[in-house]
């Protein structure tokens, strides 16, 4: 069994991994057409079940459980305890922490959009005031 302080180590690094996998298949560019017919598929089927499994590939959160299931079956990670209930308390312990990382790096994304947005405008009031100063001195 490995210390407390080595298990909550542990759950910082391996939400990071799984934040990046849940976050990049959900929202990038590179998985937009998978992911777009998850999208169709989970507004559109006639089957419950099919809907709400493409369900799963669209929504980062709902992602996150089974990209963190598969962490814990790759490294064996368990939580607190060094039997099964170690391994229920490190998944939802990991989905909890890989989506802090997800709106942590969402919040980050929105800042930056919004500061490239005032800089736009910014530089189009400039660019306006230069062209009234251009034709008062012509």
């Amino acid at each position: 069994m490995q210390t407390i302080a080595l298990q909550l180590i542990w759950l910082l690094v391996l939400a990071i991994p799984i934040a990046c996998i849940s976050w990049t298949s959900t929202h990038e560019e590179v998985f937009r057409e998978p992911r777009e017919y998850c999208h169709r598929q989970c507004q559109q089927s006639r089957s419950f079940a099919r809907r709400k499994f493409f369900y799963v590939f669209t929504c980062e959160y709902c992602f996150s459980h089974y990209v963190s299931a598969f962490f814990l079956l790759i490294t064996h990670y368990k939580l607190l305890y060094p039997d099964w209930r170690g391994y229920l308390v490190a998944i939802f312990a990991l989905v909890w922490i890989a989506n802090q990382y997800m709106s942590v790096y969402n919040r980050l994304r929105l800042d930056i959009k919004h500061e490239g947005i005032e800089i736009e405008a910014q530089q189009e009031i400039v660019n306006s005031q230069e062209k009234v100063i251009n034709k008062k001195v012509t």
